[in-house]
């Protein structure tokens, strides 16, 4: 197994709201994230990482790191305070310096557009129900094309669409319903679709294409019925998310499925033509781990709707795989579906690939040396890294590979008890401190394979 090529695109990630803090600073207006519900003993996002007062530091650290580049959010509701209308100049100003200090480091800029934080303004006019928002989202991408467009040459739309969708926690409650959630993601389809079409007519020279995440099943055995499953699961979870920004139209086989759940999207007139306007460059896409799934004949009488596990009675039922390991929160690690998915992926699409996410979260802690000892997140890490270079050598076009995450951020569901970063940040959920950055482990380690060229 060889090196990489000398100009793959080594990094790491982020997300807005989970590393900014800085939440309501500057002219920023809330967005879902500041106004949502969260769990008992959960730390809120007000402050985060506060990347927003410390990102010179932190793009310090990320260059003696060696990172080739850095994979951020831009908040919408900093840029635009309800989401559309006025601009917030303290917010453009924001990225304007930390894109610049990206570049002054030596780092590319890859720029995701929306990461799960819509401006709570938009949400409290019907969010994506509302097709108003497909408009507003378009007309924000346009400014930060016209500002940032001359220094940033990838841009990412819309990040795990596909995990909004099927795990919108508003259906999972029941407060949704679930063609509403199918809907919506229509117009984030045609939002998409529209800014891929937009940058593209603007001449730029960079590339732009969506990041779902991304993560192909396998059938529990050699069943036919079980090899059946893992297509149709592979068809809601995967391709009704990729076959749209690459082909302009979605897939059949996912179709048919919603269609037989009653949960299909309403068209209206021109969609078809709107979405067949706006093909990707790349795929970028988040792997965490793999899925299987088994055929599934419910009882009778029981309802035909997917559950929190992705579900559907009549198609497939989500399983553990006994051949995996687990982490502590219980996900499976799964480094040889990397490159099964990155093969999938490629051989279907064609399209150049790269990883904005990967990575393991933790119970990372500050040890009596002053350091943080994260083996199990190297091993990780590297045996992940391995399959992914070996499925470059044979053959899939990787431009870029994105750890999740840089530094410590808040994770969504439990806090900063479950850490992903190479940086660890001092503070708990319940205790501000110093939030003094610490690399860990991980950090040289992963410095030594940008080095080596992914050896």
């Amino acid at each position: 197994m060889g090196k990489v090529p000398s100009d793959f695109l080594w990094g790491s990630a982020t997300s807005a709201y989970q590393v900014e803090g800085a939440s309501l600073t500057d002219g920023k207006g809330p967005s879902v994230q500041d106004t949502k519900k969260l769990p008992a003993n959960t730390t809120d996002f007000k402050v985060a990482s506060d990347h927003y007062h410390h990102f010179k530091e932190d793009i310090a650290l990320f260059q003696e790191l060696g990172l080739k580049a850095y994979r951020f959010s831009i908040a919408w509701s900093r840029i635009l305070p309800t989401g559309q209308g006025e601009v917030n100049p303290a917010g453009l100003a924001f990225y304007d310096e930390l894109i610049n200090a990206c570049i002054q480091a030596g780092i590319e800029p890859i720029v995701t557009m929306y990461h799960f934080d819509l401006p709570d303004a938009l949400e409290q006019a019907g969010g994506w129900a509302n097709r108003a928002t497909i408009d507003a989202f378009v007309a924000y991408c346009q400014i930060l094309f016209d500002h940032f467009g001359d220094r940033v040459q990838y841009w990412l739309t819309i990040n795990e669409q596909n995990m909004m969708v099927l795990a919108n926690e508003s259906v999972l409650s029941g407060r949704k319903s679930v063609q509403q959630s199918f809907q919506e993601n229509h117009h984030m389809l045609l939002a998409q679709a529209k800014v891929i079409k937009l940058y593209h007519e603007l001449d730029y020279a960079g590339k732009i294409g969506p990041a779902p995440n991304i993560a192909y099943a396998y059938p529990a055995s050699s069943a036919p019925e079980d090899i059946l499953a893992a297509q149709w699961f592979n068809s809601i979870r995967n391709w009704l998310f990729l076959d749209v920004p690459v082909y302009g139209r979605y897939d059949p086989q996912a179709m048919s499925l919603l269609q037989a759940m009653q949960v299909a999207p309403e068209f209206a007139s021109g969609d078809a033509e709107i979405l067949a306007a706006g093909i990707c460059d790349i795929i970028a896409f988040n792997y965490y781990n793999s899925n299987t799934v088994a055929a599934n004949m419910p009882e009778k009488g029981q309802a035909q709707t997917p559950t929190a596990d992705f579900s559907v009675p009549y198609f497939f039922k989500s399983v553990s795989n006994p051949h995996l390991a687990k982490t502590e929160f219980g996900w499976e690690i799964d480094p040889i579906g990397f490159r099964i998915t990155l093969h999938e992926l490629y051989n279907r699409y064609h399209k150049p690939l790269l990883i904005t996410e990967n990575g393991i979260g933790g119970r990372d802690e500050l040890a009596a040396d002053g350091k943080i000892h994260d083996d199990y997140r190297i091993q990780y890490l590297s045996a992940h890294i391995q399959e992914m270079t070996q499925a470059i050598h044979e053959g899939v076009d990787v431009i870029g590979y994105c750890s999740w995450s840089a530094l410590d951020v808040v994770s969504t569901h439990e806090g900063m008890r479950k850490r992903y970063g190479l940086i660890y940040v001092n503070r708990t959920d319940t205790e501000l401190r110093d939030l003094k950055r610490y690399p860990k482990d991980s950090f040289y380690w992963y410095q030594g394979v940008i080095r080596n060229g992914g050896v």
